[in-house]
C-alpha cells in the first residue's frame, strides 16, 4: 500500500477522549489504545491513529503533521488555524451539547458585565480569543494565561474574573463564581489539512467517515418503534408518528393486522406507547439503533 493511501487522523487525548473513541467505535471503527502511547492502533488499514491534546490538534492538523483531527471550535479560533473545518459534531464526555466559554465573577462581586471589569485582571485558558473578545468590545482588561484550577483564581484573589469553559455550570457555581456573559458555544469540529483535503483519495476517505460518525450521533437520539396494527387503526396510528420519512408497513399472516415500523426520538417513546396501547396497538417492541443516515 503506497504512502498516500493513508490517512493520518487525530483522536483528542484528555476529557473527549473516552467519548470520541466510544463514537468511532459505533461509526464502524476499533480504536485499541496501549498504556503511554500516543499511537492507538485501529482496525483499518488506511488510517494511522494519535493522540494529541485538542488545544494542540489544530496547530498538528494545519501543519501536515496530520491529515485530519478531532477538536474544539475553541482551540481553531485560539489558534486562527488555516484548516479546512469539514463538519461539527456535538458531543462530550457530559451532556451532549455544546460547551460555553463563560465569563465569571466571585459571587458577591459588584461586576455585572464585561464593562465592569475595565482594568481588571482575567485569567483563563483561552487566552487569545479572550483578549480579541475584550479588544472588539473596546473594554481595556489584563488577560493572563492560566495553566489549569482556573476557577480557583477567583477564589484565591489571584485574577478578578476567569474565561472558562461549562457544560451545566454546576463546577462554576461549586466554586462560589457568577456567570455575567457568554463568550462563545463550542463544539466538536472535524478539521482537514487543506492539502489533505486537495486530495481525492484522503478527502473522500474524511467525508466518509464524517457520514458514519454523524449517523452514529443522530442514532444515540433516536430508536426503532414496531409494532402490529389493526388495519382499520392505521390512519389514526400513522398520524401519530412522527418518523424521519413515512413508517414502513407489512402484511402480518393474520388478515385484518399489519405490522408497523417507525424511527422517532427517544424522549418521544413513553409519551407515544400509552397513546399506542389506548388505540389497540399491540406487540410494541422498542429497539437501539447504531446508525441514522
Amino acid at each position: 500500500m503506497s504512502e498516500e493511501k493513508v490517512l493520518k487522523l487525530g483522536i483528542p487525548k484528555g476529557s473527549l477522549q473516552d467519548a470520541t473513541i466510544n463514537l468511532f467505535r459505533k461509526s464502524g471503527w476499533k480504536i485499541n489504545l496501549h498504556h503511554r502511547n500516543y499511537f492507538p492502533e485501529i482496525d483499518d488499514p488506511h488510517v494511522t491513529c494519535t493522540l494529541c491534546r485538542a488545544q494542540e490538534m489544530p496547530i498538528y492538523v494545519e501543519d501536515g503533521t496530520l491529515d485530519v483531527g478531532l477538536t474544539g471550535k475553541d482551540w481553531v479560533l485560539e489558534n486562527e488555524a488555516d484548516v479546512v473545518v469539514v463538519d461539527e459534531l456535538v458531543y462530550s464526555k457530559v451532556s451532549n451539547r455544546p460547551a460555553r466559554w463563560v465569563l465569571a465573577v466571585a459571587g458577591d462581586s459588584p461586576y455585572k458585565r464585561p464593562e465592569d471589569l475595565r482594568g481588571k485582571k482575567i485569567a483563563t485558558e483561552l487566552e487569545n480569543f479572550t483578549r480579541k473578545y475584550f479588544e472588539n468590545a473596546g473594554i481595556d482588561v489584563e488577560v493572563e494565561f492560566s495553566w489549569g484550577a482556573t476557577e480557583a483564581k477567583v477564589v484565591a484573589g489571584l485574577a478578578d474574573a476567569i474565561v472558562e469553559v461549562t457544560e451545566t455550570g454546576t463546577t462554576i457555581k461549586a466554586h462560589g463564581l457568577r456567570i455575567i456573559a457568554e463568550l462563545l458555544q463550542t463544539c466538536t469540529q472535524i478539521i482537514a489539512n487543506k492539502a489533505a483535503w486537495e486530495d481525492e483519495w484522503k478527502r473522500n476517505k474524511i467525508l466518509q467517515m464524517k457520514t458514519l460518525l454523524k449517523g452514529a450521533l443522530k442514532a444515540e437520539r433516536m430508536v426503532g418503534l414496531k409494532m402490529n396494527v389493526r388495519e382499520k387503526d392505521l390512519d389514526q396510528v400513522l398520524n401519530m408518528l412522527p418518523s424521519l420519512t413515512s413508517p414502513t408497513t407489512s402484511n402480518l399472516y393474520q388478515k385484518g393486522w399489519l405490522s408497523v415500523e417507525v424511527v422517532v426520538d427517544k424522549d418521544e417513546v413513553r409519551h407515544l406507547v400509552p397513546k399506542l396501547m389506548d388505540i389497540g396497538v399491540e406487540g410494541i417492541i422498542e429497539y437501539p439503533l447504531n446508525k441514522v443516515i
